[in-house]
């Protein structure tokens, strides 16, 4: 993609606003809180649990039978600016089913929460879990992030921290894997989108700071990553440029989900029947860290 290109305010909107790609995406949110308050009816779980001092930095907790569990933690999407873990309990049930304990992570909204402050926001929420992880019937060796769209940008930002740095007590790889569904891993051409820029408030300096794309790959493990066929060449483009920027993280081919758009390849996260799930449950059940 040429620079000029990248340039223009309308494409970026029209690339990177999923909106104007998915006609029916009023029908995925509707489906989407319906599916997750009959998850939380039906599913065990332990609601707004405190992570950090932030009135936003709470999880829920959906256990799975048994100690020792691995533990998937998810990261919602939503530009950084809007929806809310609740939004997406509905992902749990089939981890649950197969012996996966989730945490569904909540934090901060743009503008009133600076894009830094939650990337911090998401690490305290990793060092909680890792913390209490005995507590709470998880092994602290099989932890995994995963996240949407801008959850996916999270989740890479989590594999780009320097944990002992924050405290010498923790691990080098605090988590075990990581998953990032249509992630976001070069903010610089967000800082030009005008459907999202003014919440952001991001220049071109901070965004490079923000990006995974030209940060350091510090916890050594690996990122699946996934983004939906029918999603626009920017968010195939994004994937491909991790993949540049950390070749032995991403060893694994992106798969590139059938019949998918931006928000149907995050249900297909949770369908068991999905080439995506199968995909994210390897991961979760075959990663371990002594």
């Amino acid at each position: 993609m040429s620079s000029g290109v990248l340039e223009d305010g309308a494409f970026l909107d029209r690339q990177y606003n999923p909106r104007t790609q998915v006609p029916q995406f009023a029908e995925f949110f509707s489906r989407m809180k319906r599916r997750a308050r009959e998850a939380r009816d039906s599913t065990q779980v332990q609601l707004d649990v405190r992570y950090g001092p932030a009135a936003a930095e709470t999880l829920d907790f959906f256990p799975a039978a048994g100690a020792g569990r691995p533990l998937l933690v998810f990261l919602h999407g939503g530009y950084w600016r809007a929806l809310d873990k609740e939004d997406f309990s509905w992902i749990v049930p089939p981890y649950v089913a197969e012996g996966i304990s989730v945490a569904v992570v909540n934090y901060g909204l743009a503008p009133a929460t600076p894009m830094a402050q939650i990337v911090e926001q998401t690490r305290r929420a990793c060092i909680w879990l890792h913390q209490n992880a005995r507590a709470l019937n998880i092994e602290p060796g099989r932890l995994v992030c995963a996240g949407h769209s801008a959850g996916g940008h999270l989740t890479a930002m989590m594999l780009a921290t320097e944990w002992p740095a924050i405290a010498p007590q923790l691990p080098r790889r605090l988590l075990s894997g990581a998953v990032a569904i249509s992630g976001l891993f070069d903010l610089e051409p967000l800082t030009r989108a005008d459907f999202l820029r003014h919440d952001l408030q991001l220049d071109e300096a901070s965004a490079r700071r923000l990006s995974p794309a030209f940060l350091p790959w510090h916890n050594d493990v690996s990122l699946l990553r996934a983004v939906g066929a029918l999603e626009s060449s920017e968010f195939h483009r994004q994937s491909e440029l991790i993949a540049q920027h950390w070749k032995l993280a991403c060893e694994r081919e992106l798969i590139d989900v059938p019949e998918c758009n931006h928000f149907s390849v995050c249900e297909a996260f949770a369908a068991p029947d999905s080439v995506l799930f199968q995909a994210a449950r390897s991961v979760i059940l075959q990663s371990y860290i002594p």
